[in-house]
């Protein structure tokens, strides 16, 4: 069995680590495109970077397991919403953003899927999440269209729970890295909404492009070790 996210274990093969390694030279591909203005280059190294995630999950496995699947399905749902968001049109802007909703959600079944989660980390982590969410559409709501109010706060809902049940499964399972990779996700939205609504700029996507990609491929390499299927 393949350790959690050893991608240099022997039966894990080359291949994983080649993932890895070719999605963070899309970042910084990506991150390169930002700074020089191409929006060809942006669309290239930005679904070159997602589809690398996608791939590290079938990779190691993904549809072999439930928890594997709902991940995969999370995967290509974030897949559609980077494709969709390299517009900043609002019908694209929504459209990605029910995408990432939707992908949120698979998250959250995958970490439901092993078993029962750790009370005590849920409730640590749901107040941590009120405090947190309440901070962040108070930030938010004043530069937000009446239009935007229902998406974004079901979207900061949905991401929130993402993260309470990551930690209710880290604490069941001792898989911490997979509330790191949730946490990194929820550092990355930030970024996102700093961007579209409140200082557009390239400095969002300095920081954010490495944390959103950081948590995806974390999450992919989550499919590996602790959760296989039962034979």
């Amino acid at each position: 069995m393949t350790p959690w996210f050893d991608l240099g274990a022997p039966d894990a093969g080359l291949l994983p680590a080649a993932l890895v390694a070719s999605c963070a030279v899309c970042v910084a591909g990506l991150i390169g495109a930002d700074r020089m203005g191409s929006g060809t280059g942006r669309a290239v190294m930005k679904l070159g970077a997602s589809s690398c995630f996608v791939a590290l999950a079938l990779a190691l496995g993904a549809p072999g397991s439930p928890y594997g699947q709902w991940v995969l399905a999370a995967l290509l749902l974030g897949w559609l919403g980077d494709a969709l968001l390299l517009s900043r049109r609002e019908p694209a802007f929504l459209g990605g953003l029910g995408a990432f909703l939707l992908s949120h959600l698979c998250f959250a079944a995958a970490f439901l899927e092993p078993g029962p989660l750790a009370l005590g980390a849920v409730a640590v982590a749901t107040l941590v999440a009120l405090a947190f969410g309440a901070v962040v559409l108070r930030w938010l709501w004043p530069h937000l269209r009446p239009s935007l109010q229902a998406p974004v706060l079901a979207y900061v809902a949905v991401i929130l729970l993402m993260c309470i049940t990551a930690a209710g499964h880290a604490g069941t399972s001792g898989r911490w890295e997979v509330l790191a990779a949730a946490l990194l996700f929820a550092a990355s939205d930030l970024a996102v909404a700093r961007d579209r609504f409140v200082m557009p700029g390239f400095v969002n996507r300095l920081w954010g492009w490495p944390t959103y990609f950081a948590a995806q491929l974390l999450l992919a390499g989550s499919v590996a070790g602790a959760c296989v299927a039962t034979p």
